[in-house]
């Protein structure tokens, strides 16, 4: 078993060794038996704007305004999914117990799944946690660690949702509140029956589940949200998305994500097809559904599943997602760099068409589109990178990111697993900072930092076994030091490993030549990758670095490849880097 891991943010971890539970029962008579959440609320954290004193959350008072709620699509009893894990908010009116202030009781939870996710908020100023217990129907326990950031000062980069308000017996206060979704491992494979919450005071919980929505699926593409961007406006509009395939499969679900939002958007349908070419379909787009309805409105910060369709998907190929915005849409979650066309219609919806003669505009992001997942096979490798990973300067529309190439190669194999390949990379993106706040509109879309993106980006994708972690260079050239580079890169491998996963990390490449890549960033990117090769905290290297630079000249990059800014490879620096990973080193 791994040593405990603490994350800035959450603590990660499972810690210690199974035991059987009837080895405590002597200590353990007296104790209520296990009850659902709901029956155990003590505290009232949502009150009307007409009356803020039937709420006090935080002990002076203060409380979470119904109306901002509502508007956020956070109404009681709504289903939220976020990490994909599905939660309830508590079915409660404004005035009544809401959620638990966590003082070690036990909790009837069942599933089984790779982690427990908790609806949390702190209450003390400052993040607050403590030690809990899972048990399992076959009798034994594992302990975990849940840290909640605090309510008004916690980071937003992580929140499930920012509030514009906090309801005051004095009356509204523009400050903003905050929830969180926390996450941590559980032994795969066993039934949970129940949880031991911490007792810890100011920590607060509004629900628990286990996380199960990652299981039996394999990650064909992904992208990741790097901001909340200004779009459009679009109303009435369909969104026609390219995207590329990795591993194929006989079942397809997608995934939309409203990250970083401050309100809900509307799915009015969407349908899935393989591109012929352009915005055209080789047949006739296959409609999918979202429990059994034709459309779906995600709340602020959640996602939506696609049901589970009956549709061959094929490797290596690319699909067109469409989906129709029936509302007006001014900002939304997007990837900013697409490397790739997509497509927006006239006014209407154009879903079912195959035919690409509606869409009469391009863009180049993909907006809220974050998943697209084929049923069964082996899993998936996550790549965690900046804009190398992402594609900058591959060629548009070819498919050349070295991800693409990675997929390829595993593809025309036999030795290893035809794993998915997960291209989780942001251009612009940091180890240890952020380039997006994490709340807002805003027109940089470089993302939160690997730190903070990377429960949502890695850990919540479906069965990973091997993250590969290929940053640091923006950090670098940016100020960061050597040692704070360090150091979060052993807070990225330490995260995963608590998880179970393969953690490898890439070497940073050599920049010699642009503006920002000076002699001293090049003794600082060094260091990193002197500590990266010592390989004792990575499970295994890719040494990107030894495969592009010159040698008779180690801080630049070879000229042939060069993509010319002397900062990201070409098509074939890209085809080398992914020419050079071992392949036995993808295996979990």
């Amino acid at each position: 078993m791994r040593r405990c891991v603490r994350g800035i943010l959450v603590v990660l971890t499972l810690c210690g060794s199974l035991v059987p539970a009837v080895s405590a029962h002597a200590a353990e008579q007296g104790r209520a038996a296990p009850v659902p959440l709901e029956r155990l609320f003590d505290n009232v954290a949502v009150s009307g704007d007409a009356a803020p004193g039937e709420a006090d959350f935080d002990g002076s008072g203060a409380s979470l305004p119904a109306r901002d709620l509502t508007a956020a699509g956070w109404t009681p009893g709504r289903v939220l999914t976020v990490q994909g894990a599905r939660l309830t908010w508590p079915k409660r009116q404004p005035g009544e117990p809401d959620n638990v202030r966590a003082a070690g009781q036990d909790v009837r939870v069942t599933g089984r799944g790779d982690a427990l996710a908790f609806l949390v908020a702190g209450t003390a100023g400052t993040e607050v946690g403590g030690p809990g217990t899972v048990t399992y129907a076959n009798g034994t326990r594992s302990g975990y660690r849940l840290t909640a950031p605090d309510w008004l000062t916690g980071p937003l980069a992580t929140k499930a949702v920012a509030l514009p308000h906090i309801n005051t017996p004095g009356g509204q206060l523009a400050r903003q509140a905050r929830l969180y979704v926390v996450t941590v491992p559980l032994v795969p494979g066993r039934a949970v029956t129940s949880v031991r919450l911490p007792s810890a005071a100011g920590l607060h919980v509004f629900a628990v589940s286990v996380r199960t929505a990652t299981q039996g699926w394999t990650g064909s593409w992904a992208t990741a949200t790097g901001g909340y961007a200004a779009v459009g406006p679009w109303t009435d509009r369909t969104l026609r998305l390219v995207v590329h395939t990795s591993a194929g499969g006989p079942r397809v679900r997608v995934r939309f994500d409203n990250t970083f939002a401050a309100a809900p958007v509307r799915i009015g349908s969407a349908t899935v097809a393989v591109q012929q070419a352009g915005a055209a379909s080789r047949s006739t787009p296959v409609a999918l559904s979202f429990g059994g309805a034709a459309g779906v409105t995600i709340p602020a910060g959640a996602q939506a599943y696609s049901d589970p369709l009956g549709f061959s998907v094929p490797a290596d190929t690319n699909l067109l997602v469409s989906f129709h915005l029936p509302g007006t849409v001014a900002a939304a979650p997007v990837h900013g760099l697409a490397q790739q066309r997509s497509y927006v219609s006239e006014p209407g919806d154009h879903t079912a068409e195959g035919a690409a003669g509606a869409y009469t505009s391009v863009i180049t992001r993909w907006p809220l589109l974050a998943g697209v997942d084929v049923g069964g096979g082996p899993g998936s490798v996550v790549l965690l990178g900046d804009s190398i990973t992402d594609g900058d300067k591959s060629t548009v529309d070819a498919n050349r990111r070295w991800p693409n190439v990675l997929a390829g190669r595993l593809l025309g194999q036999d030795a290893v697993p035809r794993y998915g390949v997960l291209n989780l990379g942001v251009s612009g993106n940091r180890v240890v900072t952020d380039r997006y706040p994490g709340d807002g509109v805003s027109t940089d879309t470089a993302g939160v930092s690997a730190l903070n993106r990377f429960d949502r980006d890695v850990l919540a994708q479906p069965s990973p076994g091997t993250a590969v972690v290929f940053e640091g260079i923006n950090d670098l050239r940016w100020g960061t030091t050597a040692e704070q580079v360090i150091a979060g890169l052993r807070e990225l491998a330490g995260r995963g490993h608590a998880r179970g996963l393969r953690m490898l990390a890439a070497t940073i490449l050599p920049c010699e030549g642009e503006a920002r890549c000076t002699a001293a960033v090049d003794a600082e990117r060094v260091a990193v990758n002197a500590w990266i090769r010592d390989g004792e905290v990575f499970d295994g290297v890719l040494d990107f670095d030894a495969v592009v630079h010159d040698p008779g000249r180690p801080a630049r990059m070879l000229p042939a490849y060069d993509s010319g800014d002397h900062l990201h490879p070409g098509d074939t620096g890209l085809a080398a880097l992914a020419d050079s990973v071992d392949l036995r080193l993808l295996r979990p």
